[in-house]
């Protein structure tokens, strides 16, 4: 995919894409670790079947931080001024998470020009897991 230069930007436009994965039990294991988030149906195999889960699965906010990189890496973290995301479906482990942005919206608000982007995280199935959007600020 070509680079969008952040200033002539258009609606409609897609940012690179980001993948992630596949999640691996160790990548849960050292995110629980990291991030202080040891509940067991992301680490404990037999907590989570169980709690009636095929399998541990990934904490949301691994997720959400994977992707909140299509935006950043893009957009650089200073011009981010917004973001939000709904789970709406768990990430398992074994997937490839892809991370995709499109321009929505280009708007004024306390005094800049801004972006707001579409944002979605879907498994290597077409299973959505995240959705919401972001707003960025042009330069």
């Amino acid at each position: 995919m070509n680079a969008i230069d952040l200033n002539t930007a258009d609606i409609g436009s897609s940012l690179p894409e980001v993948t992630f994965g596949p999640i691996s039990r160790a990548t849960l294991a050292l995110y629980a670790g990291a991030s202080g988030d040891h509940n067991p149906a992301h680490i404990d195999i037999d907590f989570a079947r169980n709690a009636g889960l095929p399998d541990v699965f990934a904490h949301g906010m691994l997720s959400f931080g994977v992707l909140t990189r299509v935006v950043t890496q893009w957009a650089g973290v200073a011009a981010l001024r917004e973001f939000g995301a709904r789970f709406v479906s768990i990430t398992q482990v074994h997937d490839k998470i892809s991370c995709k942005a499109t321009i929505i919206e280009r708007f004024e608000a306390g005094g800049e020009t801004r972006l707001r982007l579409a944002v979605v995280a879907t498994a290597q199935d077409g299973r959505e897991t995240l959705n919401g959007d972001a707003v960025v600020a042009l330069a």
